[in-house]
C-alpha cells in the first residue's frame, strides 16, 4: 500500500519554496500527498521563527499530533525549517514524539534522515551550521519539486543575508548571503517555462544585492582562475563590463526574456540597495510586474538607526519617487514594525507621516516581538508597553487602510489583465485572480476558469483588501498539467 505524507508550511515564501522541494523528495521516494492527518504516514512541519507566534503555532500543532502519534506509533513526524534550525534538540525535548529535526541547510536530506530514524530506532536531529558548495545543499531549487500552483514557480536566486537588522533572526538561521550562479537560475526558469509555468517569483533575503558576491569572486580570481565559466556564474552583461556590482538588474532582464514567462516578481528588496539600474530593468522589461514590496519598518530615523537599516525616511521616500517616476502605475507594499524598543510617541508619529506620504497599496504591520538571538531582544532601550503598541498598531492600520482603499478605488473603470488563482474562498461563485500589481480581484465569470488562465477584467468596485469586477475576455489558457488530488480509498 502506498504511503502518504502531509506537509504543513508556516511562514514566508522561502519556506513555501522549501516545502515544494520537500514534497518533491517525498514523492520521488514513492509517497503520495494527503491533506488528512489521520491517513498520513509522514507529517512534515516546515517552520518559521520570525515572530513569537511562530513558536506557539509549532508547539501547539505538535501538541495536537501527540494523541495521533500515541494511537499510531508508526506515524513519523518531521520538523524542518527556521525554527528547527534555531531550537534544535529543544524540539525533541519539548515534544518527544517528534522523529526527525532538520534545519535550513539540509532540506535535501529529508528522505535520508527518515531512513536513518527507521534503521536506528532513535530520534534524529541534524542541524548544519552552513551549506556546503554542493548546489543541492546550498540552493534547494536544484531538488525535485511539487508545485502547489502549476502555473507559478518560486525560484531561489540567493540564500542567507549579510545585513544585521537588530530585530531579525534570519542571518542566524539562514546563514551568510550566497548568490546562485546566473546560468543556474536561468536554466531553472527555462525548465519551469517548458512545464507550463508562466509566472516566476525570484526569492532571496535581499534580492537586489544578488550577484555582488559572484562579481567580487570573479574579479578576485582574475587570470589565475581562468577555468571558471564567467558567463554562467555572472551573466554576459557582467562579462562585458566586469564591474564590482550587484547583478539583479541583469537577472531581471534575462529572466523576463525567457520564452513563455509572462510575469516576473520578486519579494524582498532592501531599500538601501534599491539601485537605479534595478528600477530601469523593472520599467524596461515587459514581463516584470509593476509591483514593488519595499520594507519600511519605521518612519523614524532614530528607530531606523537602532534597527541598523542603513537608510533614512527621506531616502526611502526618494527611492519610491524614483521608482514611480519610471513606472507611473507602480503598486507599492511594505512592512512596518510598531513598538520597537525605545520607540517614542514622536517616533511613531513620524512613521504615520511617512506611511501616509508613501501612498501605499497595502502593508504588513506587526507589533515588535523580541526573538532570542537577535540584538533587539537584549537592547537597553525601554520596552514599549504592550497596550501602547496595540494602540499604535490600530492607528497605523487606519492610515494604511485609508491609503489602500484610495488605491483600489482608483482602479474602478479600468480593464485589468489578471492571472486566475481559482474560485474565491469566501464566495465560490466568483473567481479570484491577481493583477500585475498583485492586487486581489474577485470577479464574475460566465464559466469556470482554470488556475493559470489569463483574462481581462473590468473593475467595478473596491474595498480595502481587494477589487471587484466582471470578465471581459479570456486572453490565454494554461499549459501546465493539472495535479490530481489523492483521495483515500
Amino acid at each position: 500500500m502506498t504511503k502518504r505524507y502531509l506537509l504543513r508550511t508556516f511562514g514566508c515564501q522561502m519556506n513555501e519554496h522549501d516545502s515544494e522541494r520537500i514534497a518533491g523528495l517525498l514523492e520521488a521516494d514513492g509517497l503520495e500527498k494527503t491533506s488528512d492527518a489521520s491517513e498520513a504516514d509522514v507529517i512534515v512541519l516546515n517552520t518559521c521563527c520570525i515572530r513569537e507566534n511562530a513558536d506557539n503555532k509549532l508547539y501547539g500543532t505538535l501538541g495536537h499530533l501527540h494523541s495521533l502519534k500515541a494511537g499510531r506509533p508508526d506515524l513519523e513526524i518531521v520538523v524542518a525549517g527556521c525554527l528547527a534550525q534555531k531550537d534544535r534538540e529543544a524540539i525533541v525535548e519539548r515534544a518527544p514524539h517528534v522523529d526527525v529535526v532538520l534545519g535550513t541547510h539540509n532540506v535535501h536530506r529529508t528522505v535520508e534522515l527518515l531512513e536513518a530514524r527507521r534503521s536506528s530506532g532513535h530520534q534524529v536531529v541534524e542541524i548544519l551550521e552552513a551549506s556546503t558548495a554542493d548546489d543541492q545543499e546550498l540552493f534547494p531549487s536544484a531538488l525535485p519539486v511539487v508545485r502547489e500552483r502549476g502555473h507559478s514557480a518560486w525560484i531561489t536566486i540567493q540564500v542567507g543575508c549579510d545585513n544585521a537588522c537588530a530585530f531579525c533572526i534570519v542571518p542566524a538561521v539562514r546563514g551568510p548571503e550566497a548568490s546562485r550562479p546566473f546560468g543556474d537560475v536561468l536554466d531553472e526558469v527555462r525548465r519551469a517555462a517548458a512545464e507550463g509555468v508562466t509566472e516566476v517569483t525570484l526569492l532571496g533575503q535581499n534580492e537586489n544585492s544578488y550577484g555582488r558576491d559572484l562579481a567580487l569572486r570573479l574579479r578576485a580570481a582574475g587570470e589565475a582562475d581562468a577555468p571558471l565559466d564567467e558567463q554562467h556564474l555572472a551573466g554576459g552583461a557582467w562579462v562585458a563590463d566586469r564591474r564590482a556590482r550587484p547583478l539583479f538588474a541583469d537577472l531581471l532582464r534575462a529572466v523576463g526574456e525567457v520564452p513563455g514567462i509572462r510575469r516576473v516578481r520578486f519579494t524582498s528588496p532592501h531599500p538601501k540597495d534599491l539601485r537605479e539600474d534595478t528600477v530601469a530593468a523593472m520599467a524596461q522589461t515587459a514581463a516584470v510586474c509593476e509591483h514593488l514590496h519595499l520594507p519600511l519598518q519605521s518612519g523614524s530615523d532614530a528607530v531606523l538607526a537602532a534597527m541598523h537599516r542603513g537608510y533614512t525616511a527621506e531616502r526611502y521616500l526618494e527611492r519610491l519617487t524614483t521608482a514611480r517616476r519610471a513606472m507611473p502605475d507602480l503598486a507599492v507594499t511594505t512592512d512596518v514594525i510598531v513598538g520597537f524598543p525605545g520607540e517614542t510617541d514622536d517616533d511613531f508619529d513620524q512613521t504615520l507621516e511617512v506611511v501616509a506620504e508613501a501612498r501605499l497599496d497595502s502593508a504588513f504591520t506587526f507589533v515588535f516581538s523580541p526573538r532570542p538571538g537577535t540584538e533587539a531582544a537584549t537592547m537597553d532601550a525601554p520596552a514599549v508597553p504592550h497596550e501602547v503598541a496595540v494602540e499604535r498598531m490600530a492607528a497605523l492600520r487606519q492610515v494604511v487602510e485609508r491609503s489602500s482603499l484610495l488605491a483600489n478605488q482608483a482602479r474602478i473603470g479600468r480593464t485589468e489583465e489578471v492571472l486566475v488563482e481559482g474560485p474565491s474562498r469566501r464566495d465560490p461563485s466568483r473567481t479570484s485572480a491577481r493583477t500585475r500589481q498583485h492586487r486581489l480581484v474577485h470577479f464574475d465569470a460566465d464559466r469556470p476558469l482554470r488556475p493559470g488562465t489569463y483574462a481581462s477584467v473590468e473593475i467595478t468596485g473596491a474595498s480595502t483588501t481587494h477589487v471587484l469586477g466582471g470578465l471581459v475576455e479570456v486572453l490565454d489558457v494554461p499549459r501546465h498539467r493539472t495535479r490530481i488530488p489523492v483521495v483515500a480509498g
